[in-house]
């Protein structure tokens, strides 16, 4: 990797500052990549201070001056904010500059500038509230930013990369969503990011049921038989190691993750559930179908925490550790 990552600022209120602090400050025992943040400096110089960890700060003009100044400060391309933010009080006033932050580092990435985003989290009401923000979070921002009109979720960790096939929706309403074409369509994405951007030559994705025991042969549910199971014989048809509908609950255990690479489930907490009982502390949020490498954090901004110095780092680290790997499969591609 020869660019840098660029991490944007999240909302102000929440621990995106501290996270980017602490990484930086952990940056050789934790092997994390070069990075400059998208943040208002000052307010990462008091907010060092207060948390007890104060980091040395360098304001850069140019994503090219990260790499020579990471060793020795943290590079800060500055974003300022409009008021001054307290952590833990959320406010809309801010909007704008976290906005421009995410802008700015799809533009750094889009140019070459950059080799893949980190973002911090934000809150999407104060976004709404203060800027008109029309999308539903990061992710869709995201895809309109690079130019993709459905980009997929992905949570990763050590051991286990799950998809939700539909995501911030109630159970009630999923039900439209699940279709052959969207699984198929979803399969296909995860199936090009696994080759482009995580290097498996053959990526395996394993296909939940829906229902109870994968519906028990129609007893408990048609969608297996009637939908699940003709999209994974047309991805086995066209070359995709697809599999399944696989029950639920004895997908995730030990030996059941060694036959896959991916896991493509139905619902949100049928994904999410058990990566973070798995790995809660490292799980990672990537967005794949993009034109450029995006990863996060899999929490959001914990304002209880907002100004403490008690956040925990580790999520964060794990995702700039992965964006690096990611823009150098990608490269590598």
């Amino acid at each position: 990797m020869i660019a840098p990552l660029v991490v944007t600022m999240g909302d102000p209120a929440g621990i995106g500052g501290e996270l980017s602090l602490m990484a930086w400050a952990r940056r050789d025992e934790a092997n994390i990549p070069a990075f400059y943040a998208l943040d208002d400096p000052e307010r990462l110089r008091v907010l060092g201070g207060t948390i007890g960890c104060p980091c040395p700060i360098v304001e850069i003009d140019d994503p090219s001056e990260a790499i020579d100044h990471f060793g020795k400060a943290m590079p800060v391309l500055p974003m300022r904010l409009q008021v001054e933010q307290l952590p833990g009080i959320p406010t809309p006033d801010n909007a704008a500059t976290v906005i421009a932050s995410i802008e700015r580092a799809v533009s750094d990435v889009s140019t070459g500038a950059a080799a893949a985003v980190v973002t911090n989290p934000i809150n999407k009401r104060a976004l709404h509230e203060g800027a008109d923000f029309a999308y539903p979070g990061h992710t869709e921002f995201l895809g309109a930013l690079g130019g993709t009109a459905n980009p997929v979720m992905m949570l990763a960790a050590p051991g286990l990369r799950v998809v939700p096939l539909t995501v911030h929706l109630a159970l009630r309403d999923i039900f439209p969503l699940i279709t052959k074409a969207h699984i198929v369509d979803t399969a296909h994405s995860i199936h090009a990011a696994m080759k482009r951007d995580f290097g498996l030559p053959d990526p395996r994705i394993a296909i939940s049921g829906l229902n109870p025991h994968a519906g028990e042969g129609g007893s408990m549910g048609r969608e297996e038989i009637e939908i699940i199971t003709p999209a994974i014989d047309s991805l086995q048809a066209q070359g995709i190691a697809a599999s399944g509908p696989w029950p639920g609950d004895t997908m995730f255990h030990d030996d059941a993750r060694h036959g896959y690479d991916v896991a493509l489930c139905m619902y949100h907490d049928q994904a999410l559930i058990p990566l973070k009982t798995l790995d809660f502390h490292r799980g990672v949020n990537v967005t794949l179908g993009l034109p450029f490498v995006r990863t996060s954090p899999d929490h959001g901004t914990a304002y209880d925490r907002a100004g403490k110095g008690t956040a925990d780092p580790r999520s964060f680290i794990e995702a700039l550790r992965m964006a690096r790997d990611m823009a150098d499969a990608r490269a590598r591609a």
